[in-house]
């Protein structure tokens, strides 16, 4: 039987990534995230919310800047970006805080991070606030990844990124799973019959 429950901020899994931005002295920022999700296939395009209730240093440097990288962080990882996710660049220096380097994007003006395996370079195309996040859509213009996470066809195998599955409700982070059918061939049996 299903129960109705609380309204909840809530969409299983959620990934945790992880959002850098220069200021406009040059100095890198970042923060976790785990509102983010791709939006479109073309041009390739990610969409992220991050509080602005909150004074986000992070944030504000995006809305200077209009560039940001997405880093996705590996479970080996978790400490050091749930920190992230803590505590204001307003404050602290968290990247040097938990040992993270960083190294200019190829094509935008953001820092990667240099610890993360997978980095996607991003232009802002669109800003709206929406309740207490604001909504940024950026395009994907360049993905840097660590080649021993690569196929023999330059793909990424998510077991070997090994990302942060957060559980938004609960505030737990896991790691994936096993495989265990390939997409767009297994519901193929449906259309034999």
């Amino acid at each position: 039987m299903k129960k109705n429950v609380n309204l909840q901020t809530m969409m299983y899994p959620a990934p945790a990534v992880v959002a850098s931005a220069y200021d406009k002295e040059g100095k890198a920022d970042a923060c976790t995230l785990a509102f983010a999700s791709m939006i479109s296939h073309v041009p390739p395009s990610i969409i992220i919310g991050i509080n602005h209730s909150a004074k986000r240093k992070t944030l504000e440097d995006i809305i200077e800047t209009k560039e940001f990288v997405i880093g996705f962080p590996s479970i080996e990882h978790v400490v050091e970006t749930d920190y992230i996710g803590l505590d204001s660049g307003h404050d602290v220096d968290k990247l040097e805080k938990v040992g993270f380097t960083t190294t200019k994007a190829k094509k935008v003006n953001a820092p990667i991070i240099n610890e993360f395996k997978v980095s996607l370079e991003c232009k802002v195309t669109h800003m709206v606030d929406i309740g207490s996040h604001k909504q940024i859509t950026g395009e994907i213009v360049n993905v840097q990844v660590d080649e021993d996470i690569l196929n023999d066809k330059d793909m990424i195998l998510v077991e070997k990124l090994d990302p942060i599955i957060y559980d938004i409700v609960c505030h737990r982070y896991f790691s994936i799973g096993k495989e265990e059918a390939k997409s767009y061939n297994v519901g193929l049996k449906y259309r034999e019959e």
